[in-house]
Parts: structure tokens; C-alpha cells; sequence
């Protein structure tokens, strides 16, 4: 399969350097280079684009406020000379984060990542009923939609927590976020997203499972409450 990526970079010479790393990787197709988010708008909006490389530190937009505007954006790896932002791209579920300079091993493990990413979904969006692999542990594991409790991200990594089971997945919160089926899972925080059907009780601002208790962010609690609650709250 080839990706196609674009570049977002207001240095010339990184922007160059970066699209030379691409023309080495025969998985990966330029399908643009922009010297700020702005210019590259048109581009994403042919909805054609798979991956993009983003500096952080740039005039006017920068990529983290970039990411943050967008509520549907292709994979993101981020290319910046700051490592001081790596946590705060991670939770925006950044695929990668990489820190000039890159060497290419570095950046081909990036790429090797974003491919792997795609041959996941791919393979779990075929129809295939209730059931999935990951790879944990060094293996493929197949879980069950049924025997999920919650996920949770965890930097570049989210964990599976199963009834059986703790899974911890080298994938972006966002992958999973869009394969688990909206009507079955429902986020309640940046970093969690339940099982409806397996939410034994609300307790202030945490979600009860179990032996777990997880928080539910302010921002999501009216949307949580009303998903939970409509048509299925008996009150006097």
C-alpha cells in the first residue's frame, strides 16, 4: 500500500530534508509540502491525505494549536526541535513524535508505524463480526468487542482492559477511538473511552466497572449523562 503524506514545516531546509527521508521509504507518496497549516487546508480537504509530518514552533498557528482545531485530521507525526511538547503531543494521539535531527532509522520507524497502523484498520474494518487482533506482548491477540471494559491512552501506547485481561498496544488512542463502534463505547475523558452497556454506576464524576473507577471530564459529563441516562432513568 502507498501513504500518501504531506509536509507542514516553515523550515526550508527541514521541509527539504523531510521529503528527501519520504522519496527513501517506497510505502510513502508526497502529496504536498506547505510552509504553514493554513496553506495546506485545500489539500486536506480532498480528504486523500493519510499522514502528516508537522513542526510544532511555527509563526501565526502552531502545530499542536493546529491539531487541536481540527476535529478530523489524518495521523499526525510530529517533527520539531523541541522535546519539551512530546506529552502534550501525545495526548492530542500524535502517531509519533520526532526531534530534529531526525536520523532516518528514526524516521523510517515512524513510517514503519503509520503503515502498520493502516494494515490494522484495514484488516479490522473488514466485516468480521464481533472480534479484532492487536499486537501485545511480542503475538496477535484476538479480543472479543464483548469483553471490553474500557481503553485508556497511555503516551504513545493504550491499554485494553479486557474481563479477563490488561493489554498494552504500541497504537493511537485515535485508531482505536475510530474502529470501536460509537454505539457500543463512549468516551468520558481525553484518556478513556468505557463500554456502555458496562457501566455499573456514576458516582459523582467517575465511572464505576467493576473493581475500576474512572473520571469523567468536566467537558464530557453532559454528553456522558445524557447518552447514559436517555430513556433509561427511572425517577419518581
Amino acid at each position: 500500500m502507498k501513504i500518501n503524506c504531506i509536509i507542514i514545516d516553515d523550515e526550508p531546509l527541514a521541509r527539504k530534508g523531510i521529503a528527501e527521508y519520504v522519496s527513501e521509504v517506497d510505502f510513502l507518496h508526497l502529496a504536498g509540502v506547505f510552509e504553514n497549516p493554513m496553506k495546506a487546508m485545500d489539500r486536506l480537504a480532498a480528504g486523500d491525505v493519510q499522514l502528516i509530518f508537522l513542526d510544532i514552533q511555527m509563526p501565526k498557528l502552531t502545530g499542536l494549536d493546529f491539531m487541536r482545531a481540527q476535529p478530523r485530521i489524518p495521523p499526525v507525526v510530529f517533527t520539531t526541535a523541541y522535546p519539551q511538547y512530546a506529552p502534550e503531543g501525545f495526548e492530542l494521539n500524535a502517531l509519533d513524535y520526532l526531534v530534529k535531527p531526525i536520523a532516518f532509522d528514526r524516521f523510517y520507524k515512524a513510517a514503519l508505524r503509520a503503515r502498520e497502523y493502516y494494515e490494522l484498520r484495514e484488516e479490522n474494518l473488514k466485516p468480521a463480526g464481533q472480534d479484532f487482533f492487536i499486537k501485545a506482548d511480542g503475538r496477535l491477540v484476538r479480543i472479543s468487542l464483548q469483553d471490553i471494559l474500557y481503553a485508556e491512552a497511555l503516551q504513545n501506547y493504550v491499554v485494553i482492559q479486557t474481563t479477563t485481561h490488561r493489554y498494552i498496544t504500541y497504537l493511537t488512542f485515535k485508531s482505536v477511538e475510530e474502529f470501536l463502534p460509537a454505539d457500543m463505547f463512549i468516551r468520558i475523558h481525553k484518556s478513556y473511552l468505557v463500554a456502555a452497556s458496562r457501566i455499573d454506576s456514576i458516582e459523582g464524576n467517575m465511572v464505576r466497572i467493576g473493581t475500576h473507577s474512572l473520571p469523567i471530564s468536566r467537558t464530557l459529563k453532559d454528553e456522558v449523562m445524557d447518552r447514559l441516562l436517555k430513556g433509561k432513568y427511572l425517577k419518581r
